[in-house]
């Protein structure tokens, strides 16, 4: 059987266990079994081995403490302040809250470098006060769940330094080019949400009273707590005296004295915070163990390296070479999480790009944004899952909600691909050279 033909089957007989309603990871697990059986008749040792390497990370450790941040300050009253802090600042702004939603993912993008975190962390604090405050259910799921990925694009990214160390460039220098890209889409982002609140009207809730300045500054001071830990948190970082996994747990522990202080904390709150991100810690990891033993098995198979290997042997220009690669790799994303991508396709893809003249920063950002899409398109995209088991919707349902967003970055791709010095390699070239 050919690889064409064996990679088209896995993928119905994911997608066949997928809508059995098979819980995810053992529907990955369970693919990854099927193709592992073609190239090894002992798939467990590898099954076993794919679950305790893609646990055992104490990167990955930053994970449950961001969602355990998020916990605290979704059960307390920090997360109405945060808020309500906000609100008159964007209460003239079409859209109105809904662009906290795209600015809050910026920040704990910054923070945690994690996609995964950074959704499920801002959804827990902002759903229940966007529903609250009457705002329309769909593009609140779709910003949320498609803003989520600037947590891979705003640095400092774990899957930026994976490329540069994968590209043999440097770490510095992709970290810079992200930055102007990831302020792009956060910019189109709101851009879509003034857009859809002009044109819907009826589906944002009653406009506030105005406020004056004074007052403005008088309802800023809640944003004092919150401004606080995330600056504290991402200071310990900067600064260079904490590491992504040792932030996240500063940032539980401030988020806990920080509720204390305000009064907000009780042993109720503080007991429910633990239990729910442990569930949604548990099933977020259980998701990326199933999702690495089904890495494991593409990759012995060769699907994702025979895919890039027909793109060099097809002959064509640059620039359909670069649409080739997106069409590519949001496929590989249907079943392949963002690190495994670059890994199992850089050493071949790499090469081809500097064939065709682009610069490898550059190509960086562009993979990263291909990554950002990834996270969002079923039926692998993980963001698509996170947003489901918080809210309960189908994935066809969030999907749809972030086709929209997703659409933005198909349009920040083109832009960066047409003004590649301008929004890219311009910026770490100007700053490095100082």
């Amino acid at each position: 059987m050919d690889l064409v033909t064996f990679s088209l089957l896995l993928l119905f007989l994911l997608c066949l266990l997928l809508g059995s309603g098979l819980w995810i990871a053992l529907s990955l697990a369970g693919t990854g079994y099927i193709a592992m059986l073609m190239v090894n008749p002992s798939p467990g040792l590898f099954l076993a081995s794919a679950y305790w390497e893609s646990t055992g990370s104490w990167t990955l450790a930053a994970l449950p403490m961001f969602i355990w941040m998020g916990e605290i300050l979704f059960r307390t009253r920090l997360s109405e302040e945060l808020f309500n802090g906000l609100a008159p600042w964007v209460r003239r702004i079409p859209g109105r809250l809904l662009h906290v939603n795209i600015l809050a993912c910026g920040i704990f993008g910054s923070v945690s470098g994690s996609s995964a975190a950074t959704c499920a962390t801002v959804s827990r604090i902002a759903l229940p006060e966007l529903k609250r405050r009457g705002y329309d259910e769909s593009i609140s799921i779709g910003s949320l769940a498609t803003a989520g990925t600037l947590g891979i694009m705003i640095p400092p990214s774990i899957i930026m330094v994976i490329y540069a160390v994968a590209a043999e460039v440097s770490i510095v220098r992709v970290f810079i080019a992200g930055c102007i890209p990831g302020l792009v889409v956060m910019l189109l982002f709101s851009g879509y949400i003034i857009v859809w609140a002009l044109l819907n009207p009826a589906k944002q809730p009653p406009a506030e009273p105005r406020l004056s300045f004074a007052q403005k500054m008088r309802a800023s001071a809640q944003l004092i707590p919150c401004g606080i830990l995330i600056i504290a948190v991402i200071g310990t970082m900067f600064i260079g005296w904490a590491t992504a996994t040792e932030a996240a747990a500063f940032g539980v522990l401030g988020s806990l004295i920080l509720a204390l202080v305000t009064r907000t904390l009780t042993w109720r709150s503080f007991f429910e915070s633990l239990a729910a991100a442990t569930r949604l810690s548990c099933m977020i990891l259980f998701i990326l163990a199933g999702a690495a033993f089904l890495t494991k098995a593409m990759a012995l198979t060769g699907i994702p390296t025979a895919l890039a290997q027909a793109v060099a042997a097809a002959g064509l220009g640059p620039y359909s070479i670069i649409a080739l690669l997106t069409v590519v790799y949001v496929i590989l994303g249907m079943a392949l999480d963002g690190v495994s991508m670059i890994v199992l396709t850089t050493s071949v893809v790499v090469p081809i790009v500097q064939q065709a003249g682009f610069d490898l920063v550059w190509f960086g950002t562009f993979i990263v944004l291909l990554v950002e899409m990834a996270e969002i398109t079923p039926p692998l995209g993980f963001n698509l899952f996170v947003m489901q088991t918080m809210t309960g919707k189908e994935q066809t349902e969030v999907a749809w909600a972030s086709m929209p967003f997703f659409l933005m970055l198909v349009l920040t791709v083109v832009l960066i691909t047409l003004f590649p010095v301008t929004l890219v390699t311009g910026l770490p070239e100007w700053l490095l050279a100082r």
